[in-house]
């Protein structure tokens, strides 16, 4: 199978041609793509030489590379354009529309979307990040009050990474608490969750993909044992429901996917945009 080459192109971080450019390739999945990310093409210097990059691209793959843009200054736009790929222009495509439906010009200012022009979002996004890191696997349960969403699981069902991103993107502050032998035997929730119970949200996981996770972390032992394994997710599932705890299964979503899915559910409002 011929694979192509994408570039992913910025006058800045390059996370808005990323995310824009992975999800329409997820459109194509037999296809293979290799992926490049060119982040901080801001002087004609860095557009020439990305430009050579481009071409000679094209000229190995023999097939030309698709190129996603977010660059901002026309100068720079219109070097990329003349390199030998398909150049899809985040700008061209949106921004034209836009101004028309606005009746006024865009500012064309690089760095509006992912910079620390908003000084308040930005703090917004490190206080909530503080807050998630302090309050991970039940370290700092006095803080639950402030919490926006507090998620239960077993080991390795993905809480940590998804409080770090609702934190991280949202400003959200999200805690999570692991679920543990103590809860599996008595049956019971610790006090502090129940006062906070309605924060509650869980995670669960297929007992496959669970026990491939914990293999890869730690193999001996019982702790990636399939009867391990399967007891303590069948148990937590009976804690969700007796204490009627939404939650979702994170086998086939992603982080995205699992923090969308986390709001709509709960109606937790995002503090900051994403």
């Amino acid at each position: 199978m011929v694979q192509r080459t994408v570039f992913f192109i910025s006058d800045q971080t390059g996370v808005t041609a990323e995310t824009l450019g992975h999800s329409l390739l997820t459109q194509f999945p037999d296809l293979e793509f290799r992926r490049v990310t060119v982040p901080f093409v801001d002087n004609e210097a860095r557009a020439h030489d990305l430009k050579a990059k481009i071409d000679a691209a094209a000229e190995k793959d023999e097939e030309r590379p698709i190129v996603f843009s977010s660059l901002v200054h026309g100068p720079l736009r219109e070097i990329i354009r003349t390199a030998d790929g398909l150049y899809l222009d985040i700008f061209d495509a949106l921004v034209g529309a836009l101004e028309t439906e606005l009746s006024t010009k865009a500012s064309y200012a690089a760095g509006r979307a992912h910079g620390m022009s908003d000084t308040e979002t930005y703090m917004k996004r490190i206080e909530a990040t503080n807050f998630a890191l302090a309050n991970d696997d039940g370290g700092m349960t006095r803080d639950y009050e402030q919490a926006d969403v507090i998620l239960l699981g077993v080991s390795r069902s993905g809480k940590t990474p998804t409080c770090l991103y609702l934190a991280l993107q949202y400003g959200i502050f999200a805690a999570n608490f692991p679920l543990t032998d103590d809860e599996f035997e008595s049956g019971k929730l610790p006090d502090k969750l129940m006062t906070n119970r309605k924060k509650l949200f869980g995670l669960t996981i297929t007992p496959r993909r669970l026990q491939q996770i914990r293999r890869e972390r730690r193999s001996a032992g019982k702790y990636a044992s399939a009867q391990q394994v399967n007891f303590e997710l069948r148990t937590a599932e009976r804690l969700f429901q007796k204490f009627r705890i939404p939650f979702v299964d994170t086998t086939e979503f992603s982080i995205e996917e699992i923090a969308s899915r986390i709001l709509e559910t709960t109606g937790v409002e995002r503090r900051v945009a994403p």
